[in-house]
């Protein structure tokens, strides 16, 4: 009985060192997640992290370039989009991309007041919406002093249609 319950101990010794030992492989020397943004149309969702991320206090400090994300659209269903609260305790801004870029708005969330919103496909006087962009804005000034808003960080889905 003495013997089993040495064997036990051992076995369990071993267990607890082997998954400590795998926790510690698995989480180290990662670079943190950055966060994603989702968008959900005609039952499709897409998960898309940061196409731009850059330091907020060095912009020359940038991650490597991600990539820009897609999204299956129709004329009937809207685009639902959702950041999560690593975004939206920041003021963040919201492009939605028509057929004529020069038709693109933009909305602007003060910090904590948002997590959704609900973007029309097709706007009567814009047309069809080709795309959309999350972005973080630092205030940067020029040589001559002037003060200005840019994207530390962006992130990109461009609309398919059928």
């Amino acid at each position: 009985m003495k013997r089993v319950l040495a064997v036990l101990a051992a076995v369990a010794v071993l267990a607890t060192a082997a998954t400590a030992f795998m926790v510690w492989q698995l989480s180290r020397d990662h670079e943190p997640m950055l966060p994603e943004i989702s968008a959900y149309s005609r039952g499709e969702l897409t998960r898309v992290g940061p196409y731009q991320y850059c330091n907020v206090v060095d912009l020359n400090d940038c991650a490597p370039a991600g990539s820009q994300g897609e999204l299956q659209v129709d004329e009937r269903d809207p685009v639902q989009l959702s950041v999560p609260s690593a975004i939206a305790e920041a003021p963040w801004r919201l492009l939605q991309v028509y057929e004529d870029p020069a038709n693109t708005t933009e909305s602007l969330f003060r910090p904590d007041t948002r997590l959704a919103v609900t973007i029309p496909t097709v706007d009567p006087q814009r047309g069809r919406l080709t795309g959309i962009a999350v972005q973080l804005m630092t205030l940067v000034q020029d040589e001559t002093g002037e003060v200005f808003e840019v994207p530390h960080a962006e992130w990109s889905i461009r609309t398919v249609w059928p």
